[in-house]
Formats: structure tokens, sequence, C-alpha cells
């Protein structure tokens, strides 16, 4: 007998697992007010260089001060990384007028004044991570994203070493202490290793929630409980977008966003360890426990199994037998998918990230497009649910992710006074986007078989947290061209959506139980959904 066996009898989808999944997606809220934090974190307000002895010119406004002190763009707006080495008075008579001579413009010499209508204070203006030094302010979420990685690896090994419970709270304990310390910064180095592990540490919040929840569930209600439990991702996406309107000091709005993980650790206290992990790891009176209580809430009354019977639950894996991320490239047609499948999980990341951290340029604020793109996720991912029982998972995917791209194209060509168009391509991008990354989940664990779905699913997440990287820094690509960070994305996009078509179909194709079921000719199979062989999702890391 198998553990989805022993599901059926005590309830696969009753009221117990109700309950731990909505504990679960509650604390999955903490991670996208993290995740996204960086466009408002280091938001860069408008600004130009101080002018020293103000005093001496109180004959003038500031917008003549201005005038003859800061050069001009072509556009008539005042340079922010310039200033004129000397006053030029002669401006007062013909603005209009450009230096003739470029050996009187220099760099700021003084620091900078910022516009704080919009932000109290922020990393760029608090340590002046602008111009020269803005390649650091983008860094900030490169650091972070450097943690998760990091934490990927971590978490993934002590999730399977001491059990899922123990090192979910773990995590979020350290998120609580590294978070504060981030808030409590007094200088950017203290607050790139703060965030780096704070990084780290969020990642075992990310891919612990969904395997936790999911071991609990029957295989019908696996798919829909993945769907359920990244919608609650884009219920924390718009409370970013609420905290940062109300929160404009960035102290205080790492202290928002850190808050809500304390509470997590106080109602995750309900929630029990996996049993398949506990049966798996010889505590079977402890699983036992846990079994007997998700009966009785369940309205299982009669269910009665002695804990020498769960010792008899069967493992997908032999004797003696064991695999690693080399397993995943050794045969070839394992080595294709993990390429391409690697591949996709990049461009998937790399545009949903590129789009969540651009929040300007589309025609509405800052904080209603964080709210926007938040809400067209949720029926992205309703029609995700719906698209790859139809149409199937290569198509899906493939035309998500190069959708995507080409409306983050569509926005380089459209005039920018056409802000209602631009906003509508924007939001239909990123639903895009989030319909991407859904289906690259449900996808890929279908890819793998059973004894290399938990590697193949944490060498794509490896590959996404990679794209997750370098998403920020791209943006630096505008000082070559103003529209390269676009073009970046787009292309990046489509040739990665591309590469999906190189994957094999995996609807109504019975699951691969090893290696060598994915190397014979794939013959295509009725899905059995009550067959014991489950479909373990690793996580929704985004």
């Amino acid at each position: 007998m198998k553990f989805e066996d022993l599901l059926l009898e005590i309830g696969g989808f009753g009221r117990f697992q109700i309950l731990i999944l909505f504990v679960l997606c509650l604390a999955r809220i903490n991670l996208p007010m993290h995740f996204l934090l960086h466009s408002f974190l280091a938001a860069t307000p408008s600004h130009h260089c101080a002018i020293p002895h103000q005093e001496e010119f109180v004959n003038l406004t500031m917008e003549e001060i201005l005038l003859i002190s800061i050069p001009r763009e072509p556009d008539g707006t005042f340079r922010s990384c310039e200033m004129f080495s000397q006053p030029q008075f002669h401006l007062l008579l013909n603005s209009s007028l450009q230096p003739e001579n470029d050996s009187i413009i220099q760099n700021c010499q003084h620091g900078w004044v910022y516009d704080h209508s919009q932000f109290t204070s922020t990393i760029s203006t608090q340590w002046d991570l602008v111009c020269e030094q803005r390649g650091l302010n983008q860094a900030t979420a490169t650091f972070f994203f450097i943690g998760v990685t990091i934490g990927a690896v971590v978490f993934g090994y002590l999730s399977d070493r001491f059990g899922r419970k123990s090192m979910l709270l773990l995590s979020l304990v350290f998120s609580v202490v590294f978070g504060m310390l981030s808030a409590a910064s007094i200088s950017y180095s203290m607050l790139a290793i703060t965030r780096t592990l704070t990084g780290l540490a969020l990642s075992g919040l990310s891919l612990i929630v969904l395997p936790l929840g999911m071991e609990w569930v029957d295989i019908e209600h696996r798919t829909f409980s993945g769907v359920l439990t990244s919608i609650f991702w884009s219920i924390g996406n718009m409370l970013l977008a609420l905290i940062a309107y109300l929160v404009r000091e960035w102290h205080w709005l790492l202290v928002a966003v850190t808050g809500p993980c304390l509470l997590s650790i106080i109602y995750l206290w309900w929630v029990p360890e996996s049993a398949r992990w506990l049966i798996a790891n010889g505590k079977v009176k402890e699983a036992h426990k846990h079994l007997l209580r998700c009966a009785r809430m369940n309205g299982m009354k009669d269910f009665a199994l002695s804990p020498e019977a769960l010792r008899m639950i069967t493992t997908d894996k032999k004797p003696g037998e064991s695999f690693s991320y080399i397993s995943l490239f050794r045969t070839p047609v394992l080595r294709k998918i993990s390429l391409c499948s690697g591949a996709v999980w990049f461009g998937v990341a790399f545009s949903y990230y590129g789009m969540s951290m651009k929040l300007t340029g589309f025609g509405l604020n800052m904080y209603l497009s964080q709210f926007v793109f938040g809400i067209i996720e949720i029926p992205a991912k309703m029609i995700v649910y719906v698209l790859v029982n139809r149409v199937g998972r290569r198509q899906s995917q493939a035309w998500s992710l190069i959708l995507t791209g080409l409306c983050i194209g569509a926005n380089i060509i459209i005039p920018k006074p056409f802000t209602s168009l631009r906003s509508v391509v924007a939001v239909t991008g990123k639903g895009l986007s989030e319909a991407a990354f859904t289906t690259v989940f449900l996808y890929t664990s279908e890819l793998y078989p059973t004894v290399l779905r938990q590697n193949g699913m944490g060498y794509t997440s490896f590959m996404a947290r990679i794209g997750g990287a370098l998403a920020p820094l791209v943006f630096l690509l505008d000082d070559v061209w103003r529209s390269l960070p676009e073009v970046t994305y787009c292309g990046m996009a489509v040739c990665c959506g591309s590469v999906a078509f190189l994957l094999p179909e995996t609807l109504n194709v019975r699951l691969p139980e090893g290696i060598e079921d994915i190397e014979k000719t794939q013959v295509k199979e009725p899905l059995q959904t009550s067959t014991p062989e489950g479909m373990p999702l690793q996580s929704l890391l985004k």
C-alpha cells in the first residue's frame, strides 16, 4: 500500500486538509512582500546636484537658481548627475542657449537634492545610490536573490533531513531576525548583508510551504491546491502595494513587511509535520497520531490502522538506490529535458521579475501598478487551470512566455502619450508572465520521473533564481540605450518560450516512475488519477 491509498481512507481533501492549506497560504503571503520589495525600498525619486552657496542668490527664484547651476537635457528637464562648475548667469537672459564648452560641466560635487513628495526616504536617498553609485542600488535586489538561491540548496537538504515543519519555523524565525536587522541598518554594507541573509531565510518558507501542504492532499486535488496556494502570492502582491503606499520611510517599510512573519510563527504551530516524511524516516508513532487526528477531523471515525501497519507503507525509492543532480544529465532524453526546462525556468523568472520591478512608464503610478499587477494574476491562474487541461502543458507554457515577451516589446514602440494603451499592454503582459510561472511548476513536475522529481525541481528552481538575480541588473543597460532593458527582457522571454516547444507533452500521459520510463519511446497512456503515484510539486518559488 502507498501513502496515497491511505489518504483516501482518512479523507484526502477534507476539513483537515482545508485548514492546513489555509494556514500555509496565510504564511505564503509574506513572500511577495519581500521578493518584490525592491521597487519601493530602492526607489529613486527625481534629484539634482546640490547647489552650494545658495544664499548668494537671494534675488533669484529656485527655478532661476537651477537654470544657472544645472545643465538641461534636450527635453528641457534638469540633469540628475551634472552641474556647472560656475553659475551661468547669461542663461537668465536666454534660457534656450546651450553651453558651448563642455569643460564647464562637471559631476555633482556637493551631493544631491531629492524630491521627497512621494517617498520620505529610500535607500537611494539614504546613501546617495544614484548616478555613478546606482549600480549598488540595483544590486540590492541581486544580493537578496543570491540569498534565496543559497537558501534553496540549504533548506532543500535540511527539510528532507530534519523535517518540513521544524525547518519552516526556523525559516520564519530567521526571516524576522534578519528582516528587523535590515530595517536597523546603519550602512549600505550592513543592508546588503542582512538582505542577503533575509533572502536565504525566506527561501525556506518558499520551498517548504507547498510540499508540506501537498503531502497531506490526495492526487485529485493537488493541482487545485497548487493553484490555490499560488493565488495567495498574488494577494501578498496586492498587500505590498497598500503597505508601501501607507509607509513611505524605508526603515519602517521593512518593519511592516517583516512583522507578518512573526504572526506566521504563532499560527503555524498548529500545522502537523508531514506524515509522509515521518513514515519515510521511521517516525511511525508520530505519523500515526497525526493520521488519527486527520481522520477524526474529516469524519472518518471508522479509520483504524495500527502503527505496525504503517511500517508497510511503500515508497518510490528502491533500497540502496540514490540519485543526485548529476543524474539529470547522464542520459540523452533526460539531459534534453533538463537543459530545455532549465532555460524555460530562467526565462520565466527573468521576465516576471523584470516586469515586477519596473512599475513606472506604463501610465499608472507605481502603487496602482503594483496593485493591478497583483490582481491580474488571479484570473491568469484560473485561466491556466483550464488551459493546461485543454490545450496541453507544452502549448500553454510556450505561448504564455512568448506572449509575455511580445507585450514587453510592444510597449517599446507604443508612444509614451498613449498611457491607457501602454497600461493595458503592461497588465496583459504581467498576467501572461504569471500564467507562465504557474504553468512551469505543474509542467516540470510531470516531466521528471518520481525518483528524480525533487532533484529536477531543485535544479530548475536554481535556474529561476539566477534569472531573478540578473533581472534587476538589466535596468543598468539603459545607459547604453534607453530601451535596451526592455529589448533584453522581450528577447529572452521569446527565446526561452520557444525552447518549451522542444519538451514532450505530458497531458494525459502516465507520470514516469523511473529514468527508464523517460528514456524509452514515450507511449501516451491515460493518466490514472487513482494510481498511487502522485504528482508532488516542489514549490511555487517566485
